[in-house]
């Protein structure tokens, strides 16, 4: 009877320190999220706040640098629509190919990322190498493994303005449907921040 109330106490001393662990773990997640909420109030601000000194790329810079901490994605992208060569050209990129990634080209309809602006589309792949429409070529131009993406598409009144697409998630899960939602909200910043700036411009050329 003894042993048994020993292992009855030493299980419930074991679920405690797990208990105790998952809150912590818990309240830690909160705290980031609401760190990232604040981040992703200021950076709406500026959006609507755009003036023709505001640096745009540097502005999409710190939209795409929040999307890829609200959903631990360790690289990502945010691409924009040349409507004159019809291709997507990266404008913004963080992770391991950052330099080399910037001003690269590529068709639309050609890749997912591709697909996800011809189609208007947010997606989730959990392994891109079983999608027909993952296309390798970027990846072995430039040495890089992508296993999972998640990519929703830039839109304003109904134009596709181009795509925010996050790889490989840095806990090793997953993309799941909240990240997607999270990255659907942000698209929708970089979408109000790109339409600014082109009305800004759009202005002063008028004005000359």
């Amino acid at each position: 009877m003894s042993s048994q109330i020993r292992g009855t106490t030493h299980f419930l001393q074991q679920e405690n320190i797990r208990l105790q662990k998952e809150n912590e773990r818990l309240q830690q997640e909160v705290v980031r999220l609401r760190l990232i909420l604040r981040n992703l109030g200021n950076l709406n601000q500026m959006a609507l706040s755009i003036h023709p000194d505001t640096n745009i790329i540097m502005l999409l810079d710190q939209i795409l640098r929040a999307a890829l901490d609200s959903i631990q994605a360790g690289d990502g992208s945010l691409m924009l629509v040349d409507d004159e060569t019809q291709e997507l050209s990266f404008v913004v990129v963080h992770g391991s190919v950052r330099e080399q990634l910037i001003g690269h080209r590529i068709p639309l309809g050609v890749g997912i990322a591709g697909w996800v602006a011809q189609h208007a589309e947010a997606i989730i792949v959990p392994n891109v190498q079983t999608d027909p429409r993952f296309s390798p070529k970027t990846d072995q131009a430039f040495q890089f493994r992508t296993r999972s993406m998640l990519c929703v598409p830039i839109v304003f009144n109904g134009r596709v303005l181009g795509v925010i697409q996050a790889l490989n998630k840095t806990t090793r899960k997953e993309f799941v449907h909240a990240d997607l939602l999270m990255l659907n909200v942000v698209s929708q910043l970089a979408a109000a921040a790109i339409a600014r700036a082109e009305a800004v411009l759009l202005s002063e050329d008028r004005a000359q």
